[in-house]
């Protein structure tokens, strides 16, 4: 600990002693250094480790990064991406893989843990929750799964952010994606596409049926889950704009630059997860799909009622709800709806009749919100509908487990909490909850 002779550590630079204990949220690990909080990247609980300070602004805790493992944990692996490992500089390794040096088994009981934490913490819920893998991941290593990847343009080309910074860096390989988007990313030495690129500051490579759709804007790179009406996409090959996906012989359209789940097996395990979430429905009732996208779990929903379903989609995004429009034409009684979701709930407390209230109570509510979740406001409209059942699809645990404690303090019961590894060698997990209204436990 040279650098930090005759003073005690707490600039950023600093390098510092740690024994990283409990996965944090977010990828990181919890260490202590002279009673103070650290989360440390690129580390593994039950580790000693020497690391670099990079954050001391906050008054509660620091963060730093590991430079060299004095006490390997035996669930340490090679980095599964070469430019993210310890041999980097930590300014120089890509985020987006920072459970790369864990054992795949090892990353999932990690996941389970930091779920599990979450409900007891923020719902009240002591659950033991296991984290099952995507169909094929296990014998791939984790790896090829990724069907879409973002890259900004830098100094010497395109690549993707270090970790939680918006600085690029450079890198040769990506072994998270699918062929076809890793052959055709315009990663730096690719000179063919920096030309066809000129100009753009970020750029969307996205798998469409064995090829690649590049998608990209001259606009500032953000890195929002939904583009803006107002952006300007263009796309290569131009005016492939659209590409296709297939869920459970069903068909979906979705632009290259909208969203849909990144892992190439996520939609089918998530359609799969809902389907056996929504039980018995009542053909008779009004069944919501919130934050509906393009219309996956819609298609759900439409699949179990049968032709005589009625199903209202909601999605704030224009463009996301024309596919859906387009998606659900098969099925008449379906309807999707450009709104903010919490609007049209407040809208259509005001205005349902009593028949319509109680169509709804009989129905189902599919919601599947950002990373943000749905928020106090949303929860509060959907207990007073108090329907039937709600799946609640989330990929942040922390923002799942909060809206849960809001539906527990009005008196749903949390059934089921399943959890699904659709982004192996990261920190994210995807979950799926079913929750009862209290009413129904009364019956």
């Amino acid at each position: 600990m040279a650098e930090t002779a005759g003073r005690s550590a707490g600039e950023p630079g600093d390098i510092i002693e740690l024994e990283p204990s409990n996965p944090a949220h977010g990828g990181e690990f919890v260490a202590r250094y002279e009673g103070r909080v650290v989360f440390v990247s690129d580390a593994i609980d039950g580790e000693r480790v020497e690391a670099r300070l990079v954050d001391t602004t906050h008054d509660g805790f620091w963060r730093a990064q590991t430079v060299r493992v004095l006490k390997p944990s035996p669930y340490r692996r090679a980095h599964v991406w070469p430019e993210a490992g310890l041999e980097r500089d930590p300014s120089a390794r890509p985020g987006g893989a920072e459970y790369g040096h864990i054992a795949l088994p090892y990353q999932r009981a990690l996941k389970g843990r930091v779920v599990g934490e979450a409900l007891s913490r923020l719902a009240g819920l002591e659950r033991v929750v296991e984290v099952a893998p995507a169909p094929g991941d296990d014998a791939a290593g984790g790896l090829a799964w990724r069907t879409k990847v973002r890259l900004h343009a830098g100094p010497r080309g395109f690549g993707p952010y270090a970790g939680r910074s918006h600085r690029v860096v450079e890198v040769g390989s990506l072994p998270l994606a699918v062929p076809e988007v890793a052959q055709a990313a315009p990663l730096p030495g690719r000179g063919e596409a920096d030309e066809r690129l000129a100009g753009a500051r970020a750029v969307d490579v996205v798998a469409d049926d064995g090829a690649a759709v590049l998608a990209y804007r001259r606009g500032p790179a953000t890195g929002r889950r939904r583009p803006r009406a107002r952006e300007k996409w263009h796309t290569l090959p131009a005016g492939h704009a659209v590409v296709r996906r297939r869920v459970a012989g069903h068909s979906f359209e979705v632009h290259a630059a909208g969203f849909w789940q990144v892992h190439r097996r996520a939609a089918g395990v998530l359609f799969d997860a809902v389907t056996a979430a929504l039980g018995d429905l009542d053909p008779s009732a009004a069944h919501l799909d919130l934050y509906g996208g393009v219309g996956l779990f819609a298609a759900a929903l439409a699949a179990k009622t049968g032709p005589d379903g009625t199903i209202t989609s909601v999605e704030s995004a224009d463009e996301a709800t024309r596919h859906a429009r387009h998606n659900l034409a098969r099925w008449p009684r379906v309807a999707a709806v450009g709104a903010p979701v919490e609007p049209y709930l407040a809208r259509l407390g005001r205005v349902a009749s009593a028949d319509e209230r109680a169509r709804l109570a009989a129905g189902v509510v599919v919601l599947d919100p950002p990373r943000s979740g749905a928020g106090k406001a949303v929860v509060g409209h959907l207990v007073r509908i108090a329907p039937a059942r709600v799946v609640y699809v989330a990929c942040d645990p922390v923002a799942l487990a909060r809206d849960l404690g809001y539906f527990r303090a009005a008196g749903f019961e949390v059934e089921e909490v399943r959890a699904f590894d659709l982004f192996p060698h990261t920190h994210h997990v995807e979950a799926v909850a079913t929750l009862r209204p209290p009413e129904r436990r009364r019956r």
